[in-house]
């Protein structure tokens, strides 16, 4: 019993299965993560070694040399990009695909450890992270006040509203930027210090020494044992101007006699403009595995959350929002796919005059999209742009399908077959044509899932997304169709006898070209390999001397 015999024999069952599948279509579209870009998986990881005052040759001489020596070490490293640059090395290290990040990660951090036993004092931990195309930032929360200065905009990003932000699930969340770090800045006077002969090291050995921490103990005091603090660290900034220097005598000599305290900040390095005023922002960066959309919702839904604990004269809002990118290319994906349905359903009808033969067809477009996105949720795959792309570029071809059958249909109706026989002769006539056409087009495919590295997670959701389309809608225009034509067309008996139109003609003369062809098919295809190959040559040939001449002009 093929697919088609059973299809019309179980038509109930096959209308429950349907529903059942369309059903868990719709729930997949609320589920899956959207996302601008699939997940590339691009094995690599990048390891930032800051050393503040150092220039970038001994950046690249006292640290970012011996972490090139060690990570050659590490299991599946292809190769070691590095660059130094003043005060930072920057190190990439690009790994075979297929590699363990996880292992390798771990490998990277333990050699990390054994090359700082190599560098200079004062060397603190890289940063190493794992990059990939989808950790991207989406957004930015923007910081602004019109009586609050850039450095408290820094500081109440900083430290009231990052950790709140960085709780969101799905968000990774950098430090604000836009102004520098809070600083407690020293300011030394020249020629006081000539005046007492003192040299700058001198007052860092001071500062060291007189704001040390040490932990406070406890003291009995009777049955308790309070905690009793110790004065070793400045409790605040101003302080720091009545640390001792130096004392001569009954001569002592403060930081406040050669300088003065300020509460600043480090040397501003970069700096951020929102409609011509300086402002402080946050990126919104979201982890690899998460979805875009869902990540801005929460961002959104948290603004209250994030204004509550600043200032009333500072407000945050979320600007530069990435997530429209998605919400577009769903909403194209609906436009072609009504497009092509609508300019569908009009071509059936012009030439069939039949609406119910059209919305037969017209049917088939959705459900062959809800059955795509099923599949594409079970094998793992995201909304996302390429998943989009070829889900939109499979409408133009989803109707070809139910356009063939029910067309068969009608031509066997004309010769008058019962509505039941005309569906099944009809279907199971056209069954072995249209496969064969889904596999020419699933053919263009195939070399999508032979790349390798970033262009293979790139290309291969757009690959199925085709794939799982065109096979939804072979299996319902060889089930689905024929089953809706027998509940939907008109009776055989009603079915009107059709005149003779041009296009009718048209058809008749096509017909008998294509048994002349038919019966030469040798000569014909002999013909078509030897005008392919003639032209394959020319073209080579033409594009070969036309680079030997740019070549040629290029060396003159």
């Amino acid at each position: 019993m093929n697919l088609v015999s059973l299809a019309l024999r179980r038509p109930i069952s096959l209308l429950t299965m349907i529903v059942a599948v369309a059903s868990i279509g719709f729930l997949a579209l609320h589920r899956m993560s959207r996302d601008i870009f699939p997940d590339l998986g691009v094995p690599v990881l990048y390891v930032a070694q800051p050393y503040g005052g150092m220039d970038p040759a001994q950046m690249e001489g006292f640290i970012v040399n011996y972490y090139e020596y060690h990570f050659l070490y590490i299991t599946g490293i292809e190769h070691v990009e590095s660059k130094s640059i003043q005060g930072v090395g920057l190190i990439k290290l690009q790994f075979h695909p297929g590699t363990d990040m996880a292992q390798a990660t771990a490998e990277t951090v333990g050699y990390v450890d054994r090359a700082r036993a190599f560098m200079p004092a004062g060397t603190v931990p890289p940063f190493v992270m794992r990059f990939d195309g989808g950790s991207v930032p989406v957004g930015d929360l923007v910081f602004s006040s019109k009586t609050k200065t850039v450095a408290e905009l820094q500081d109440a990003a900083l430290f009231k509203v990052r950790p709140l932000f960085a709780t969101l699930p799905g968000v990774s969340a950098p430090p604000p930027f836009g102004s520098s770090q809070r600083t407690i800045l020293v300011r030394l006077d020249p020629d006081k210090l000539r005046a007492y002969n003192m040299s700058p090291d001198e007052v860092v050995q001071a500062l060291a020494a007189g704001n040390t921490v040490s932990p406070s103990g406890n003291v009995r005091i009777g049955d308790l044992m309070p905690m009793v603090p110790v004065n070793s660290v400045v409790g605040d900034f101003k302080g720091l101007n009545n640390i001792p220097i130096r004392s001569r005598g009954t001569q002592t000599i403060f930081i406040r006699d050669v300088g003065s305290v300020e509460d600043g900040a480090d040397i501003q390095t970069g700096y951020a403009l929102v409609d011509g005023r300086r402002t402080v922002y946050i990126p919104v960066t979201k982890r690899a595995d998460a979805s875009t959309l869902a990540v801005v919702q929460a961002v959104k839904a948290n603004l209250p959350r994030f204004q509550s604990v600043l200032p009333d004269d500072v407000k945050v809002s979320y600007q530069f929002d990435q997530s429209p990118y998605v919400t577009r290319a769903i909403q194209g994906l609906f436009v072609e796919g009504a497009l092509g349905a609508v300019l569908t359903g009009f071509m059936v009808l012009l030439f069939l005059r039949d609406w119910r033969s059209s919305l037969v067809v017209v049917m088939n477009i959705p459900l062959a999209i809800l059955a795509s996105v099923t599949a594409l949720w079970v094998s793992g795959q995201t909304i996302n742009i390429m998943t989009l792309g070829g889900l939109a570029l499979a409408v133009g071809i989803l109707v070809d399908e139910a356009t063939v059958t029910i067309e068969n249909i009608h031509t066997k109706l004309a010769d008058g077959r019962s509505l039941a026989r005309a569906a099944s002769e009809a279907t199971a006539e056209t069954t072995l044509p249209r496969f064969v056409a889904m596999l020419c087009i699933l053919a263009v495919f195939i070399p999508a899932f032979f790349m390798t590295g970033a262009a293979h997670n790139l290309f291969v959701p757009l690959a199925l997304a085709v794939g799982f389309s065109m096979v939804g809608s072979y299996l319902l225009s060889s089930t689905f169709v024929p089953v809706l034509s027998v509940w939907m067309l008109r009776n055989p008996s009603t079915h009107p006898k059709s005149q003779e139109t041009s296009f009718d003609r048209l058809r008749a003369r096509y017909d008998r070209f294509a048994r002349v062809v038919m019966k030469r098919r040798r000569i014909v295809v002999i013909s078509y390999l030897i005008i392919s190959g003639a032209i394959i040559v020319l073209v080579g040939s033409a594009g070969k001397s036309s680079r030997w001449r740019r070549c040629s002009e290029a060396c003159v």
